[in-house]
């Protein structure tokens, strides 16, 4: 990938005496090295992405400690590598996003859990849940109790993050159960500092190899009849060690509280800075944290010790569980042991708070305001809390006028794919070659190409998974006249396309379209590389460092040839015409079989990263450099806006006609464009207006060049009317 991240690795150095500044998924990073861990794996994916591509990129630092980074082909194949801590005491971590990469992993992980671990197991999951999340709302929370797997949910400081990465591999060695360690987006990317410690080199590492297998041990396999006993370990040892080192390490913390002792908050890890603002805005804390309500952040949410619970919970008026997301699963916990204890503590939770959502400040504060009015008396903070609610209802005005003033809501702003895409082209065509066939079942995935699913174009039946795209059509083919199409990246396509999509047709027999976007890398996730992705050495060669190299990687064609797809066809992305022809051939063929089409076209993105430092180092030799721009005539632009509407473009906007006796604004291109031509092929593919215009704009001119523009320039102007 293009992206460096030096400093970063620099950072992973750091040792005794130093202090760590940085993001949280960092200081993780960091805190795995403190550790002795042995291996990492992973699969990348917002928000823990960080984590891999740093590690990554410092393998020259990991050869020297013996830490063996695998950047995995998905989330089941990192799981699966924790397989090398069920007999070694090897430490291990893989990351992934969560819930969908869970999702993936959960065979691994079941069989991971079932006959236990010896060296500590830590998987660090992306808990992509809330605002800004990309991927359905579901938590991580289940697969830890279905599983048996400890579940850490670290307060946002970068001490106790870190802290909890060496508790964690600890807990998972006394427990002999994996750990889970899920990160909010805001946890990933909040920002601090620690005191450092010095990385340990594993015992067991690439530099110190182990001479021996383990001898064989049929209680280390997930295989019945000895899985009958691995579930009776679950609850008679591994939970009850695991419950007495939480109480021991002190992994769970209490925050004393002041002048209301009498009341009662449990609040998951990762929510207790939006816990303390909220209660900031009730006069219940103050500007450093400390709150007048008693509170038990739970660092470890699965499994929860009862005693610790019962004990914070006796004797109090009230307790407030703020847990986020539905079900409530540690509020029904808590209900169940209170209730065998006989305790008859009042709690509350999903009755004062929202069922489901993130858990924001305003979200918050709407719960604990219900809370303080319920239980605090009048006075100060009853003073403080109706100044809270008048907070809220001012929020709530606030947003009621500004609806007031519009004539109409604003619209909405979808993302959408970046200036220079090479996937637009292929919607472009895709929509001209629909008016040709009649619209077609579109079968859509994960990746840069689902922007495609919002407008200009819209298009898009389902989502059932990274590389489900083309299985997920297999239900709906044959009930469907015209022929469906899936779409997927290459990224999906080696992440679990090839096998749940491609093989299953082929040995089938379907008939059925695939397209398969060749951009190089998994793009949507920060541009990893792939098994497809150009060589660095191709790149290194280019004499023109601007051409697209995908077209130098066959690997996506092989495969598919070797497992016999007999109909295939490779189209520049750019060549909007072909790609129409193409895909419309695609979807009216007499060909009954699996066809693909491979739209190439490598990612703008990496490209640029790649083009800029080189345009940089030629203008500071001096050497000649010609940037392509597009633009529009505006006395030849007819104000219709039909190129807009096929290409959706951010470059391509609108601005007020010159012309004061046209009203239609008229289109034109602002200088974000990357000159990759988009707007000039629709023009010509669907026949529209001929108002654009290629133009070279020449640095460091040859003389000659100087002069040609001079005369040139000299013509205009004589040739121009007074």
């Amino acid at each position: 990938m293009e992206v460096s991240f030096s400093k970063e690795v620099e950072a992973l150095r750091l040792g005794e005496g130093d202090t760590f500044h940085g993001e949280g998924i960092l200081a993780i990073t960091k805190g795995l090295l403190q550790s002795g861990v042995a291996y990492v794996g992973g699969y990348q994916g917002a928000p823990v992405s960080h984590l891999l591509d740093v590690m990554v990129q410092a393998k020259g630092y990991m050869d020297e400690l013996g830490v063996h980074v695998e950047a995995c082909s998905n989330e089941a194949s990192a799981a699966a590598m924790l397989g090398a801590s069920i007999h070694y005491p090897l430490r291990g971590a893989v990351t992934w996003k969560s819930i969908v990469g869970t999702n993936v992993a959960a065979d691994a992980l079941s069989n991971l859990s079932s006959p236990g671990v010896t060296g500590g197991v830590l998987i660090v999951v992306g808990e992509d849940y809330g605002e800004g999340a990309s991927v359905i709302q579901e938590r991580t929370h289940a697969y830890a109790l279905k599983s048996s797997m400890c579940l850490l949910d670290p307060r946002p400081d970068l001490a106790v993050m870190v802290r909890m990465v060496e508790q964690g591999f600890q807990l998972s060695e006394t427990s002999n159960m994996p750990c889970l360690m899920e990160l909010r987006i805001r946890t990933c990317h909040v920002r601090g500092s620690f005191a450092c410690k010095d990385n340990r080199a594993p015992a067991v590492s690439t530099r110190a190899l182990m001479t021996d297998p383990a001898g064989f041990d049929y209680m280390r396999l997930a295989h019945p009849p000895v899985t009958f006993r691995h579930e009776k370990l679950k609850g008679d040892e591994r939970i009850p060690a695991a419950r007495r080192h939480i109480v021991a390490q002190g992994l769970n913390e209490l925050m004393p509280g002041g002048r209301h002792a009498e009341l009662g908050i449990v609040v998951q890890g990762g929510l207790y800075n939006a816990l303390i603002r909220g209660l900031q805005q009730q006069g219940l804390a103050d500007a450093f944290g400390e709150s007048e309500i008693p509170i038990l952040v739970l660092n470890v949410t699965y499994p929860l010790v009862p005693e610790q619970l019962a004990d914070f919970c006796l004797g109090k008026r009230a307790v407030l569980v703020v847990e986020e997301g539905q079900p409530e699963y540690i509020e029904q916990d808590i209900a169940t042991l209170l209730r065998r204890r006989d305790i008859q503590t009042p709690l509350h939770g999903k009755d004062l708070l929202p069922s489901a959502g993130e858990y924001g400040v305003e979200v918050l504060s709407g719960g604990l305001a219900a809370f303080v009015a319920k239980y605090v008396g009048e006075g100060e903070t009853a003073a403080s809390a109706l100044s809270a609610q008048a907070w809220l209802a001012g929020n709530r005005e606030r947003r009621e006028a500004v609806a007031r003033r519009l004539d109409v809501p604003l619209p909405n702003r979808p993302p959408s794919f970046c200036v220079g895409c090479p996937e637009r082209p292929v919607f472009s065509a895709l929509k001209l070659a629909q008016q040709a066939t009649g619209p077609v079942h579109i079968a859509a995935d994960i990746g840069c190409h689902a922007f495609g699913t919002f407008e200009p174009f819209s298009m898009g039946h389902s989502i059932l998974g990274y590389g489900m795209s083309l299985a997920s059509r297999a239900g709906v083919s044959p009930m469907m006249n015209r022929r469906t199409l899936s779409i997927m990246g290459d990224g999906g396509f080696w992440h679990n396309g090839l096998l749940t999509g491609v093989q299953s047709a082929l040995f089938n027999g379907d008939d059925a379209v695939l397209l398969i976007f060749k951009n190089g890398y998994t793009s949507a996730t920060g541009t990893q590389d792939i098994i497809s992705t150009p060589d660095d050495e191709v790149k290194e060669r280019a004499v023109d460092k601007q051409q697209s190299l995908v077209d130098k990687n066959q690997t996506i064609e092989s495969t598919l040839k070797g497992l016999g797809v007999q109909w295939m066809r490779t189209v520049t992305t750019y060549d909007v015409e072909r790609m129409r022809r193409t895909l419309t051939e695609a979807l009216t063929s007499d060909f009954d079989g699996l066809k693909v089409v491979i739209a190439e076209g490598e990612c703008q993105l990496e490209r640029q990263r790649r083009i800029k430092p080189w345009i940089a180092s030629l203008l500071q030799r001096g050497e000649r450099v010609v940037r392509v721009k597009y633009g529009v005539d505006e006395d030849v632009c007819n104000g219709d806006h039909a190129c807009i509407r096929l290409s959706g473009c951010p470059t391509l906007t609108l601005k007020d006609n010159p012309d004061p006796l046209k009203l239609d604004p008229v289109a034109t291109v602002i200088d974000g464009c990357v000159g990759c031509g988009l707007c000039g092929a629709n023009a010509h593919a669907a026949t529209l207006c001929p108002s654009f215009y290629r133009a070279e704009v020449v640095q460091n001119p040859k003389w000659h060049e100087r002069l040609l523009h001079g005369l040139r320039g000299a013509v205009v102007r004589a040739l121009r009317p007074a």
